[in-house]
């Protein structure tokens, strides 16, 4: 038996949708949102019925019969810390959803829209490995300062799916090995994943890890507390700086690591040093997870965005061969993480997790 299944991924300024087949893509939109569309909205949940609506538009456009559709899957949100997987969209995920507790973002409409439609229609709705995918080790949660603990937010879905997918290609099972994943975007995680867990990652969204292209990673502490007491930023300047401002783009005035490439092929070495620091920090993230697993690492594998980029690959690999075989998966296909999560359950293959706020 086959599936049709609608996917949705809510980003701050569109809304990407899919219809697949199995695992074989049949129908893609990219919905664009401008500023003044979605600036009328008090909050991120007060924009369902609206995407909602222009979802459905869509599908009608198509020609695809909402009642086609055998189920539902979308991109996680900012929810409490879980393990990772596929989970069936219930009313607690959604309320959790809609009160925001852990921070806006345009990734929690997936689960609410999918739950709402998939309610209407009546077929199941799941989320796949959102970012609060959190299987750290105790030990890896200890910080240094007994007031702040590691916390755990990366790109779960991305990395969890490309781990899979080299097991596959290698023709043994996930839970079978130990992987070094380097997702390499306009933010980086690298993640240690031991037989099926990620028991230790860098927090790519918070200031930890490498400097990315716009994010600023680790930074000394002592400079950045003088700065945030100085009298001359606000707490959001300060935020900025971490993120969104931060990383390569605060040295070079530019986030786009094609522009960065072509300045380095043009001769200049300022931007070759930037952007060689960003990969040498990188190489020693990397290498440090080699140390959680003593050594014993099977490959390390780059995927993102920025795995597409010839130059820091060749690099990067020459910086970290010695510890394991590199691979390179470039890019990132959430649409088809999002399915593939949704057919392991639908397919008896694995048993869908139940959210629960306790």
């Amino acid at each position: 038996m086959s599936y049709r299944i609608l996917v949705i991924n809510p980003g701050s300024t569109s809304t990407k949708t899919a219809v697949y087949e199995d695992d074989e893509l049949i129908w893609e939109s990219k919905i664009s949102h401008n500023v003044d569309e979605i600036a009328p909205f008090p909050t991120v949940y007060s924009q369902k019925d609206f995407r909602m609506n222009l979802i459905i538009s869509e599908l009608e456009k198509a020609g695809i019969g909402l009642n086609s559709l055998d189920a539902i899957t979308a991109r996680g949100g900012m929810l409490k810390p879980l393990e990772s997987g596929t989970y069936s969209v219930n009313r607690e995920m959604v309320d959790y959803l809609k009160e925001a507790k852990r921070g806006e973002h345009a990734s929690n409409l997936g689960a609410v829209i999918a739950f709402d439609l998939g309610n209407q229609l009546g077929i199941p709705s799941f989320i796949v490995d959102p970012v609060s995918v959190d299987e750290m080790e105790p030990i890896a949660r200890i910080s240094g300062m007994a007031d702040i603990e590691r916390t755990c937010i990366f790109h779960a879905l991305n990395q969890k799916a490309i781990a899979r997918q080299v097991a596959e290609e290698k023709n043994t099972e996930y839970e079978k090995l130990n992987l070094i994943v380097a997702h390499l975007g306009g933010g980086i995680s690298v993640a240690c994943h031991q037989k099926g867990r990620v028991i230790d990652v860098n927090n790519a969204l918070d200031g930890e890890g490498p400097m990315s292209t716009e994010r600023s990673g680790t930074v000394p502490l002592g400079p950045l507390y003088r700065m945030c007491f100085s009298g001359k930023y606000t707490l959001e300047e300060i935020k900025r700086k971490n993120y969104g401002q931060g990383g390569i783009v605060s040295y070079l005035g530019t986030n786009d690591a094609r522009e960065i490439v072509k300045m380095i092929a043009q001769g200049d070495e300022y931007a070759k040093l930037i952007f060689d620091a960003m990969i040498y920090q990188i190489a020693k993230e990397i290498g440090a997870c080699a140390t959680v697993f003593k050594g014993k690492v099977d490959y390390i594998v780059l995927t993102g965005g920025l795995a597409y980029r010839e130059y820091l690959v060749k690099e990067l690999t020459e910086r970290v061969q010695f510890l394991a075989p590199v691979l390179v998966y470039p890019g990132e296909n959430e649409m088809l993480a999002l399915v593939k999560g949704a057919l392991r359950v639908l397919k008896g293959e694995e048993s869908a997790k139940v959210f629960t706020t306790d």
